[in-house]
């Protein structure tokens, strides 16, 4: 499947026409400036990648039990899992908790490496992110990629368009970098910003500036395609960024309205050709 991404259809008053209001005393000036769409920017969750309705305290123990039967594997020190089980669900409530308080993200190899040490376990880098992977497969193992996807992907690339993620997470970046590989979309997206690795969550602006900095790019420039209204559309519509809504069920709010709406990822080079 391939994607036609000519904006030859589009009138001269496209989407792509970026109206910015200036306002000085009592003057106001209109200026009308022509930018050009470079880079797409995706959420992770339930945008590239759809985990539905999960039982998520189920996965948990899953995801638990195979850390513990991998530490077991490594000869280091464990209690019975009962008690490993509620240790790790423990720490990581509590830090659930902080982080809605701080509104800061944490990465999940600091709670494990924690948890180990009370235990008297020594691992390395390399060890607590082999921890991580089969502490998280369980959860990656219910997520789908909608058909089509890296079709998508590979003719935004083509036509020009850089690509990212920004996400909020305290998965670590490694493991997160290993599901997506699992998925062939991880070297479609060469910029992969996570919130446990830079502490801000969205909808801060400093996790979409950071991505944009990075991209060197003003955030007119800047498509968002997420499914929260308020970390992904809000967080892009205070920048000035193109934001659209994910949303297969069609759900609206009166105070966060989104650039455009769309129920599937593959409704989305038709919006971005009126960019181009």
């Amino acid at each position: 499947m391939t994607y036609d991404l000519s904006p030859s259809s589009v009138d001269s008053k496209s989407a792509g026409d970026i109206y910015f209001v200036t306002r000085g005393g009592s003057d106001t000036r209109q200026t009308i400036m022509q930018m050009r769409l470079n880079s797409i920017l995706f959420d992770l969750g339930e945008t590239l990648l759809d985990f539905g309705k999960v039982d998520l305290p189920g996965l948990f123990r899953q995801g638990a039990a195979a850390a513990y039967e991998y530490l077991r594997e490594l000869g280091q020190p464990l209690p019975h899992f009962g008690r490993f089980h509620r240790l790790m669900l423990g720490q990581l409530r509590w830090r659930l908790v902080a982080n809605r308080l701080l509104h800061r993200d944490f990465d999940a190899r600091v709670l494990l490496k924690r948890l180990g040490g009370h235990l008297g376990q020594t691992l390395t880098a390399a060890q607590l992110d082999q921890l991580a992977w089969r502490w998280y497969q369980p959860l990656s193992a219910c997520a789908t990629v909608e058909p089509g996807t890296r079709e998508m992907l590979e003719g935004f690339r083509n036509c020009g368009l850089n690509l990212a993620v920004v996400s909020n997470t305290f998965v670590p970046g490694p493991t997160l970098d290993r599901h997506l590989a699992s998925e062939n979309l991880l070297d479609l997206l060469p910029l992969r910003v996570y919130s446990c690795d830079v502490s801000y969550r969205k909808p801060d602006s400093r996790i979409f500036r950071k991505a944009l900095a990075a991209l060197n790019i003003q955030p007119q420039q800047a498509m968002f395609v997420g499914d929260s209204l308020i970390a992904d559309v809000w967080g892009a519509n205070r920048l000035g960024m193109i934001s659209i809504l994910k949303s297969p069920a069609g759900r609206t709010s009166r105070w966060i309205r989104p650039r455009h709406r769309i129920r599937s990822l593959l409704e989305l080079p038709a919006l971005v050709a009126r960019y181009l």
